[in-house]
């Protein structure tokens, strides 16, 4: 405590933004281990399971881009506090008795889950652009890698708590404990946050949420692709897979699943040691099409594999661990990117806007999982993963380059 109170008050309240998120995230990554295991269970088809987060992610396209502009203006404790309030009237509504679990009411709790999911990672990563000066563009790149590697191992603890709870407590009595730990939380938030963090000097007008930069308009172009091509095959065709597929239950998937995310997280804040922060460099336009073509053939060459006489389970769980490394790298790179491209007055705005194409690159890629996977099988879904990888790494050919390392402290 005595640590704490010498920090400035900047950093509190960052700290407390950052806590917010990672309890959010932890409920977000347990809800959706939840949702597809349990109605893999009720006997829904991929398609159908895809369409349950079809919702989730259309809103949150319109949150990122909205909700940017929302936190410029009204600043980001505001955005952090709804976010988390609706992800327990999310959850809440997903209490009700097994009848009610209509697709329509479970799209439309899921609706409330993506708002809310969005703003709570729009305001987490627009706050770090405010604490670290542009002059220090390796500190930055470091606190980016730290604050989204963190955020992804403990999406991946809740993988783990959401096949974990099913087995233990069902379905409505999972998401009725994660919604009352999560209120406790969003009260303390509404008490300790301050009210003008990230709060623009001048208040945006509503034409300003669309992104005037080239450079951000291209990354977010090649994000797009590149979480599409994620989101392609793990959202639903790989646990469907690995369950129907391989016999696993509802804890092995969870575990696993779990485990992977952790280790991608991980690597993601280890990702400005790989890239070469620590000979002095922070990436620019050039190592973003480096990276993203040494995942491009991946998920063919594992495609391949699976189509031949070898062990499927090493084929596929092996080449799962060699695409999470060279995907978090990825994707710690454009995180550090877009704050660094962001301006800092209304960063949000920027922010939102990218996570826009985040948002409508998972949008596609889930919808394809589902699709994809029913119709033609893992494998095809793992095909239009390298082709979307690939077009990321073209459109990041256009991003722009420096010269000169940035300057350490």
């Amino acid at each position: 405590m005595h640590a704490l109170a010498r920090l400035s008050p900047e950093i509190r309240q960052y700290l407390l933004v950052t806590g917010n998120y990672w309890a959010f995230t932890l409920t977000d990554g347990a809800l959706r281990m939840l949702v597809v295991l349990h109605f893999h269970s009720l006997g829904y088809t991929p398609l159908q399971i895809a369409a349950l987060f079809l919702f989730y992610e259309i809103f949150g396209v319109i949150t990122n881009l909205v909700g940017g502009y929302l936190g410029a203006r009204l600043g980001l404790n505001r955005t952090m506090n709804i976010g988390l309030g609706l992800q327990v009237l999310a959850l809440l509504m997903l209490t009700v008795p097994t009848a009610w679990l209509t697709v329509p009411w479970v799209m439309g709790a899921q609706a409330l889950s993506g708002i809310a999911k969005d703003l709570n990672k729009m305001s987490a990563k627009s706050s770090i652009k405010l604490l670290v000066p542009d002059s220090q563009q390796g500190t930055l790149y470091k606190w980016v890698a730290i604050l989204t590697g963190s955020k992804n191992a403990l999406k991946g603890v809740g993988f783990f708590l959401g096949g974990a709870l099913l087995a233990v407590l069902g379905f409505a009595g999972a998401v009725l404990a994660m919604a009352a730990a999560l209120a406790l939380i969003w009260l303390a938030s509404l008490v300790l946050l301050k009210k003008d963090l990230g709060k623009a000097r001048a208040k945006p007008k509503f034409r300003d949420m669309l992104s005037k930069s080239r450079a951000i308009n291209i990354l977010s172009a090649a994000r797009l692709f590149l979480f599409g091509a994620r989101d392609v095959w793990f959202v639903v065709a790989l646990p469907v897979y690995l369950s129907s597929v391989f016999g696993w239950d509802f804890w092995l998937v969870g575990g696993f699943l779990a485990a992977w995310v952790i280790g991608y997280g991980i690597v993601q804040s280890l990702a400005p040691r790989i890239t070469g922060k620590q000979s002095g460099r922070v990436p620019d336009g050039r190592a973003a099409f480096v990276w993203a073509a040494l995942l491009a053939g991946l998920p063919a060459l594992i495609a391949l594999g699976l189509g031949t006489g070898w062990s499927a389970q090493v084929v596929l769980l092996g080449g799962l661990m060699l695409f999470g490394v060279l995907f978090a790298v990825n994707s710690s790179l454009h995180s550090y990117l877009i704050v660094s491209y962001a301006k800092e007055d209304g960063v949000s705005l920027d922010v939102g806007f990218y996570y826009m194409s985040n948002a409508l690159g998972r949008l596609i890629g889930t919808l394809l999982s589902g699709w994809v996977f029913q119709t033609y099988g893992l494998e095809a879904c793992l095909w239009v993963s390298s082709v979307f990888v690939l077009a990321a790494a073209l459109i990041s050919m256009a991003l722009p380059r420096h010269r000169d390392a940035a300057r350490q402290i």
